[in-house]
């Protein structure tokens, strides 16, 4: 007894460390899952990234755990259109002056047993198609959550091609910035070369080009910081650890940047038929009027069909059991006959204790049916209904508005985000034009410094000229695709490439 009670005592301990042990195991496996899904290698691809930002966004997981709510919100709409059916039962032990219901039902002052069992089922015939309308409105708030969950999806991606570009485009600046600083240090190193020959050039010009080079290196600095900047902010949006050595795929980089073709009214006209955004509010305002529609089913009678099955049982000795003598009890049946001779139908606990009819003939003989139809017609409730009615207008009218709004902010940004993208064409255009100048310029300049003909004044104008300009080059041309991308976007046309 002993032994069986340690084993006992030991399984009792062990079991929950067992199953903790279980499911930390199985935190960890699904923790080193979700790892490798963010696991980055060596390169960063703009799909690899979206893919990441989208899977670990804040606001991405709630609206996900809204959708999924909302569409168990849909299933129960169904699901109450269904029968009910439900089962009881109960045994209870009485004392004292109670009345027994499954015999005599009489006062009687003993202690005995007693228990009941029962099936029951329902079916709402009609109720002001209430149910067909909540069913609706369900299935609308469904249809709005999925198209809020692409619409934080959407905001994501841009987000991410945002961050994506401006790395590449500080990258691009950084790149710039070595090559001046390199033409820079050629140019000091021939002029210090010719100042230690004897040159008769100003020492102006040496000290110059000291100062030139030393901005450049201090530009060098700006631009590893601009570019360090904008990798932690892609990896604030991915919600992953910032990793320094990821190398980031040019894969969205224009040779030959041409105008937008499309119209904004044309956008717009396509945004309207796509954008998640727009598409919810027309879901929101047909699940309140479903609503409405599911609000005024109150005031209709309620129509509802019902059936059921009870019995129940007791120890309780029958009355007819006080004319019972040991002389009705037969030996070979091991039960009493009752009062008129006929039949065998108690039990016997014997010597004249306990009789009372079989548990199986009280559970049939005082088994009850029903099945009827109930009809609740509601008269007044303190106008209950009517303010539920009043209410469901206002909430609509409150989604009409918010319906109407966005179509007109949609067409804002649109129109907006339109003259974003020609505003950025024209500035590449007339910057690539400023470059193209400013280099040949620079070219001739360069020529002439090195034949002594300028001073250094004129060369370090003129290389701050064209430096300045491959700058601006560099950032306008980003700026065009990304302002294109979100074009593309309005119009369903958005590639990661």
């Amino acid at each position: 007894m002993r032994h069986s009670s340690f084993l006992l005592l030991l399984l009792s301990f062990s079991l929950p460390v067992r199953l903790l042990a279980q499911n930390n195991a199985g935190a960890l496996a699904a923790q080193n899952d979700l790892n490798q899904q963010d696991s980055i290698g060596s390169t960063l691809t703009l799909p690899q990234a979206v893919a990441i930002a989208i899977r670990n966004n804040l606001t991405v997981n709630q609206y996900t755990l809204t959708e999924q709510n909302a569409k168990i919100n849909y299933d129960q709409a169904w699901e109450y259109m269904l029968p009910t059916f439900s089962a009881s039962g109960g045994q209870q032990i009485n004392f004292g002056r109670t009345i027994n219901s499954s015999t005599s039902n009489q006062y009687i002052t003993s202690q005995f047993n007693s228990g009941n069992a029962g099936l029951s089922s329902g079916l709402t015939l009609f109720h002001g198609l209430q149910l067909q309308n909540q069913l609706k409105q369900a299935r609308y708030a469904h249809y709005a959550s999925i198209t809020d969950l692409q619409w934080q999806k959407d905001q994501i991606t841009l987000a991410t091609l945002l961050d994506y570009l401006q790395i590449l485009s500080s990258r691009d600046q950084l790149r710039l910035a070595y090559e001046q600083a390199a033409i820079d240090s050629v140019t000091l190193d021939r002029e210090t070369a010719q100042n230690k020959e004897g040159a008769l050039t100003p020492i102006s010009n040496l000290t110059d080009l000291q100062g030139q080079y030393a901005g450049d290196q201090a530009n060098i600095a700006t631009a590893v910081l601009t570019l360090e900047s904008a990798k932690i902010a892609l990896f604030s949006v991915l919600n992953v650890p910032y990793r320094r050595d990821v190398e980031y795929q040019n894969s969205v980089t224009a040779t030959d940047i041409t105008g937008y073709q499309t119209s904004s009214d044309s956008i717009f006209q396509h945004a309207l038929e796509i954008i998640p955004a727009v598409k919810s509010a027309q879901y929101r305002v047909l699940e309140y009027q479903k609503a409405l529609s599911a609000a005024r089913g109150y005031y209709w009678p309620t129509i509802s069909l019902g059936a059921g099955v009870s019995t129940n049982w007791t120890n309780v000795p029958s009355p007819s059991s006080s004319v019972i003598t040991d002389s009705s009890y037969s030996a070979s049946t091991s039960q009493f006959a009752n009062a008129n001779g006929t039949g065998a139908i108690y039990n016997k606990q014997y010597n004249g204790y306990n009789l009372y009819p079989k548990w199986g003939d009280q559970f049939k003989n005082n088994r009850s049916e029903y099945v009827g139809i109930n009809v609740n017609i509601p008269i007044l409730n303190g106008f209950q209904y009517r303010n539920n009615v009043r209410q469901a207008k206002l909430t609509l009218k409150n989604y009409q508005l918010q319906n109407t709004n966005v179509r007109y902010q949609l067409q804002q940004t649109v129109e907006q985000a339109f003259q974003y993208m020609i505003a950025a064409y024209k500035q590449y255009k007339f910057i690539q034009q400023q470059a193209d100048a400013y280099a040949e310029s620079f070219r001739i300049t360069n020529i002439r410094f090195t034949e002594g003909v300028i001073t250094s004044d004129v060369y370090i104008l003129a290389k701050a000229h064209i430096d300045q300009a491959q700058i601006n080059l560099a950032a306008a041309k980003y700026s065009f695709i990304f302002r294109s991308k979100v074009l593309d976007y309005y119009q369903g046309k958005l590639t990661i490439p």
